[in-house]
């Protein structure tokens, strides 16, 4: 599915976040210390290859809202865009903090002049922010970002099941007429 906000596509996939060849950058869903976990982080990490560590590791801790930017390592993508997301609960307020993250990202994103990027869900895994409620913010926050982007073509939502896709497509089509 995907939907048209001025010049910026926004689009949900299923799909897996290290694969996705076509776009100059995937996102993260980091820990602070940017360190290999599970979920996305291990997999991009795993993914990216041991020298993806080392080139983050002066760059942390971040705190949740926050993105940093490497290479892509050993990925197909030039960059990395390491965003710190709310542990649902814990850090609040948890919207305002999820917000920031993909503000963050595609303010980075911007900076860097890159056209097309890939976000997972951010939140959703181990730091157990609820699957719709985080799609709501992360498409309400896209959807108002998209006008604002002079460089960035495409967004991409890759999602890990089809639960999660039918969520966040459902998120989408509330926000922009999808197609």
């Amino acid at each position: 599915m995907r939907a048209v906000i001025g010049n910026v596509t926004i689009e949900c996939i299923v799909g897996d976040i290290t694969a996705q060849a076509d776009v100059d950058a995937v996102v993260n869903a980091a820990n602070a210390e940017l360190l290999s976990g599970g979920g996305v982080a291990g997999a991009i990490h795993a993914a990216a290859g041991p020298d993806l560590a080392a080139e983050c590791r002066p760059l942390a801790p971040i705190r949740p809202g926050d993105a940093v930017i490497t290479s892509g390592q050993r990925l197909p993508n030039a960059h990395i865009i390491h965003c710190l997301g709310p542990v649902y609960g814990r850090d609040e307020p948890a919207d305002t903090l999820l917000a920031r993250c993909y503000r963050s990202a595609l303010r980075l994103a911007e900076e860097h002049r890159l056209g097309r990027i890939s976000f997972p869900a951010l939140s959703t895994g181990t730091f157990g922010y609820p699957m719709a409620a985080a799609a709501e913010v992360a498409l309400r926050t896209l959807a108002e970002e998209a006008q604002r982007l002079h460089h960035v073509q495409l967004i991409r939502l890759v999602l890990t099941n089809e639960g999660a896709y039918r969520t966040h497509a459902t998120a989408l089509s509330r926000c922009a007429p999808v197609t």
